[in-house]
């Protein structure tokens, strides 16, 4: 017996999915443009300060939005009145496509910070706190991994993404409860008074509606993907099964055939003296 596949009509995508991705792509293409020729320098980073318009952005999508939906998703599986495998598969979306992120708001702030403070690395407490939410969501990866009854896996990985959710908050107040390097919120600083102004404010904006499109994107693929998954393993398992039974009933039959028509046994009485 072969596998079923999927049809065209399971893999084929939503038109709104289509949208989004256009729409992040031109938007990210205009954050580009804009970052790189349109606004100016700064007076004191000079060139260095259009990775503002990539880093906040990066890392508002990984800590608040992905994280943040994962967290949201697995807490609404874990109550009964809403538990349902869709949250389960969108918190396994959201923390995949927010590892990337995170991954991302680390590298961009290596890059800010060797011309800025001489190194590639240093052990700040913003920068290790995010270095942990990256590791801390790598293991809800690898907790996924292990071999379980979905129901076990998804309530066992709603409260590993809880658990690793606390550190976000640790991120964000990081430069207020401690003396560190990184600077302070640009935009959503303690006063609310952006510190920045002008096209460099209007592309910074772009920069994190273009950023928050292509998450959107990105963890709808991601679950369509992690439905053809399981939509696959059910198939599989069916299939499996029709075998077993079909064994099952040639076994049966072949038993039946030799028991009815088949060789003749001889008792002891036809033994010869």
């Amino acid at each position: 017996m072969t596998a079923v596949l999927p049809t065209r009509d399971h893999v084929a995508r939503p038109r709104w999915i289509r949208v989004v991705g256009l729409l992040a792509v031109v938007s990210t293409g205009a954050t580009v443009w804009l970052g790189l020729w349109v606004t100016p320098e700064d007076k004191v980073q000079k060139n260095l300060v259009r990775l503002v318009y990539l880093h906040p952005p990066i890392a508002w999508v990984a800590l608040y939005l992905a994280f943040g939906l994962a967290a949201l998703s697995s807490l609404l599986y874990l109550w009964r009145r809403t538990r349902s495998m869709f949250w389960d598969r969108l918190a396994a979306a959201s923390v995949e496509v927010g590892v990337i992120f995170n991954a991302l708001t680390l590298a961009t702030g290596m890059l800010w910070g060797r011309p800025t403070w001489g190194v590639w690395w240093t052990w700040d407490a913003r920068l290790t706190s995010t270095a942990l939410l990256l590791v801390l969501f790598l293991g809800y990866m690898a907790l996924r991994r292990v071999p379980a009854e979905p129901e076990v896996r998804a309530k066992r990985c709603a409260v590993a993404a809880l658990i690793a959710f606390v550190d976000v908050p640790i991120v964000h107040f990081s430069v207020v409860w401690w003396q560190t390097l990184h600077q302070g919120a640009t935009v959503l600083n303690a006063n609310l008074s952006p510190t920045i102004h002008g096209s460099m404010a209007w592309t910074l904006l772009l920069g994190f509606v273009a950023l928050t499109l292509v998450f959107v994107w990105m963890v709808a693929v991601r679950y369509r993907i992690e439905v053809l998954a399981d939509r696959t393993g059910d198939e599989q398992l069916e299939i499996s099964l029709a075998e077993r039974w079909a064994e099952g009933e040639a076994a049966a039959a072949v038993v039946a055939r030799n028991g009815h028509g088949g060789t003749s046994v001889r008792t002891t009485s036809e033994v010869p003296s």
